[in-house]
């Protein structure tokens, strides 16, 4: 764990909250605390040493806050929103034994800036939520506390992070099966769809189903303190046939029930699983509050997640986006931060498109599987990086996350369009994500445009779960504006791993044009540009 850091009180702040955090260090020691919006400072405070520290409230926005004392450098971000439900950072916790460290996962909460935590298999039984007691074992053994569960809830709400039952919305085990083998999804031949020898698979939208369901969900919801639900499926059937001979369009009845469910629970956080990618053009216009996809194959690259989560973009209603993209590749590789390289470069992908990605969670969990039981105790280093990244995240959140940001690629770059483009002398500039280029793309928002360059340079392919080499330097690059105005713009950059804040770059005026030579990024940059 890191003993010296900056940690913000609450995940996420409300206009009305006083912003405060906790300044992790060394007795004794005093520093400058400075806050920044989009680069800019805000506020600084002086001979700030260890303890409990309060900023005051803020606008919305996000903001980073650094640390500087002797020999010291501290860096945080925290999120002020009016609608904490526009963003979902998402993270998980998969244990509710009697004697769990509430305490730890809600630090990391807090660290992390995860704004919703996903309560995986809390459950008694998937069609029986609460019919084991306070102590009892989940269908697969695990222990389960129900009054742990409600301790994590509790705390998790008071630093500003929602929990969110795990409950499958079509599945129900051997002891409950004589319920509802009525409406059991059928294959062809007539056997029961399942999962594993333990789980059948029934219509979500039968009637019977439905209102049993919802009533479910609503004592979790009263008696547990869940704000919300993560409604999961398996990906499959997309069709099937009931006993009686009636046919189920899956994506239809996964439509109805995230209605029912709305209905039922007006003011729950609800996210339904599309597991690859299936049925997001029928669920990302459902009330519920996330656009959630499991990816697996064929969805194997960057450039495949990049469409994933663009098609998502046209179909929602304006919810946050989230992959379920889960890193095998600490489990398979021996090297770790090979592994965080290509966690860097999935998360790249992800917060540059405007998605972020569920994958931390626990006091020190990374997820490596889908039985989130199974999962990757995150070493020091691995702890460090998700710290920055996720405080890049947050911090320039209006750049990545608006949804009013539009990709204006095709219509800018390029030698027809000739308004902003960047060249290196030795590394190519690639549309798609390609191995040895640098993957750039130009996006317009309220904040300007913000160009994305995310360097691809010594690897062998670009896939998005495999180990990826220490990345190749592409060298400076000249970029290259057509101004607007008579004035000069502006253009800052900035990169998670090597200068987080937002820094000046100087301008060379060329007619109606200006240069600038960016630094070399390590693995993700941002430039921003804009005018009066």
């Amino acid at each position: 764990m890191i003993s010296t850091e900056l940690l913000p009180v609450k995940a996420s702040f409300t206009p009305e909250d006083t912003v405060a955090l906790d300044v992790l260090v060394p007795e004794g020691t005093t520093g400058t605390l400075t806050v920044f919006r989009l680069g800019d400072p805000v506020l600084r405070l002086n001979d700030v040493g260890p303890g409990f520290r309060a900023l005051g409230s803020l606008q919305p926005g996000g903001y980073g806050i650094e640390y500087r004392a002797d020999g010291l450098t501290l860096r945080t971000a925290v999120e002020v929103t009016a609608d904490p439900r526009g963003r979902l950072r998402y993270g998980f916790v998969a244990s509710y034994s009697p004697d769990k460290d509430v305490h730890g996962v809600v630090r990391r909460a807090r660290r992390l800036h995860l704004n919703g935590i996903q309560f995986y298999d809390w459950a008694y039984r998937h069609a029986d939520l609460l019919g084991g007691g306070e102590d009892y074992s989940d269908p697969l053994g695990q222990p389960i506390s129900l009054a742990t569960v409600r301790s994590l809830a509790k705390a998790l709400k008071a630093v500003g992070a929602d929990s969110l039952g795990y409950a499958a919305v079509y599945a129900s085990g051997k002891e409950e099966w004589p319920l509802w083998h009525a409406h059991a999804l059928t294959t062809a031949t007539g056997a029961t769809h399942s999962l594993g020898d333990f789980l059948n698979l029934l219509d979500p939208a039968a009637e019977p189903w439905l209102s049993h369901f919802a009533h479910e969900l609503a004592r979790a919801a009263s008696e547990v303190g869940f704000d919300g639900f993560h409604l999961d499926q398996y990906g499959y059937p997309k069709r099937a046939t009931t006993p009686d001979g009636r046919t189920v369009d899956l994506a239809a009845s996964f439509v109805e029930l995230i209605e029912r469910a709305r209905k039922e629970l007006p003011d729950s956080r609800l996210v339904f699983n599309n597991v690859n990618d299936f049925p997001t053009w029928a669920t990302a216009s459902a009330p519920q509050d996330a656009v959630y996809i499991e990816v697996w194959p064929p969805h194997t690259t960057l450039g495949s997640l990049a469409h994933v989560i663009n098609r998502a973009k046209g179909a929602r209603r304006g919810q946050p986006i989230v992959l379920a993209a889960y890193q095998h590749v600490y489990s398979s590789s021996d090297d770790q931060e090979s592994a965080d390289r290509a966690t860097a470069l999935t998360m790249a992908t992800a917060f540059s498109h405007g998605a972020t990605q569920l994958l931390a969670g626990e006091a020190d969990r990374i997820l490596v599987d889908p039985y989130y039981v199974t999962n990757h105790v995150a070493n020091t280093t691995t702890e460090r990086f998700l710290a920055r990244w996720y405080d890049f995240l947050v911090e320039y959140d209006q750049l990545l996350m608006d949804p009013a940001i539009v990709d204006v690629t095709g219509s800018y770059a390029g030698g027809y369009n000739d308004d902003v483009d960047v060249v290196y002398a030795d590394t190519p500039v690639s549309e798609e994500p390609a191995p040895g280029a640098v993957w750039r793309r130009i996006t317009q928002g309220p904040s300007g445009l913000v160009m994305h360059l995310i360097n691809l340079k010594g690897q062998e392919d670009a896939l998005w779960d495999s180990p990826r080499r220490e990345p190749v330097t592409p060298g400076t690059a000249t970029l290259r504006y057509r101004r607007t105005g008579r004035g000069l713009p502006r253009l800052r950059v900035a990169d998670p791993d090597l200068e987080p804040r937002l820094t000046e770059v100087p301008l060379v005026v060329d007619g109606d044009y200006v240069t600038a030579q960016l630094p070399a990024p390590r693995l993700w940059q941002i430039v921003q540009i804009t005018e009066d």
